[in-house]
């Protein structure tokens, strides 16, 4: 996907970009590139491939939600920052988080959050599991994002504690997001959530499949989720 492209595409689903905006993206593909030389980022480099597997794919979210009735967004296990960090350049009011727990993406996060000037954005350490426990932030965030982190029954247990009652998790996935669905309705109702829309649809160019789940949270999560690191991969709810 070329720059004007991006652009292009972004413009016919009601995304504006300004030239500033769009100068963030490519100050965000130069750091990216430049970082993944030193660790292990990302596999996709090529900078086509960069606009549409990253960014464009980030973006898809606020197709299907709309981001700007929303103050507070917290990302789990973002790795090179996505779809965060591509959200908030397009929506630059968010106030973001983002959680991972290897501590040399934070570094490369916040180095990145000071070249693209980002202001009202936090990198936190931590196991999304001991960071769900945490009072200061958990049933905070108006939206909890995660893009391709686990499977869904997974998933669930680490962003809806994370999720305000009456606010939105957004699970962004590949392919079989309709048999993880079907596998993680009863970890999704147990956390306090409800599978409100499935949007299943293909990126542009190469038309592999995406799929972005809409869960609202409509009621607290149990305090014994999310249960301690490792187990919910281990043991999914079920």
């Amino acid at each position: 996907m070329r720059t004007e492209q991006f652009q292009e595409l972004l413009l016919e689903k009601g995304v504006t970009l300004s030239s500033e905006q769009l100068a963030q993206y490519e100050t965000y593909y130069h750091t990216l590139v430049e970082w993944n030389e030193k660790m292990n980022l990302t596999a996709i480099t090529e900078k086509e491939d960069v606009y549409l597997k990253h960014f464009y794919d980030s973006i898809t979210a606020s197709f299907y939600y709309d981001f700007n009735r929303s103050t507070s967004l917290c990302d789990v296990g973002a790795g090179a920052g996505f779809p965060s960090i591509p959200i908030k350049i397009a929506f630059p009011e968010l106030r973001i988080t983002i959680v991972d727990s290897l501590n040399k993406r934070i570094t490369f996060l916040e180095h990145l959050a000071k070249q693209l000037k980002l202001d009202n954005v936090r990198f936190i350490h931590d196991r999304a599991e001991t960071f769900g426990q945490n009072k200061e932030h958990r049933e905070t965030y108006d939206i909890v994002t995660a893009r391709a982190v686990a499977r869904l029954s997974v998933l669930s247990e680490l962003c809806l504690p994370l999720t305000k009652v009456g606010g939105t998790f957004i699970a962004m996935k590949a392919a079989s997001a309709k048999e993880e669905i079907d596998a993680g309705k009863k970890a999704i109702a147990t956390l306090g959530g409800k599978i409100e829309e499935l949007h299943s649809f293909q990126l542009p160019i190469e038309e592999s499949e995406r799929n972005i789940v809409i869960i609202k949270k409509e009621k607290p999560t149990p305090k014994k989720y999310p249960r301690k690191p490792g187990v919910p991969n281990k043991t999914p709810i079920a």
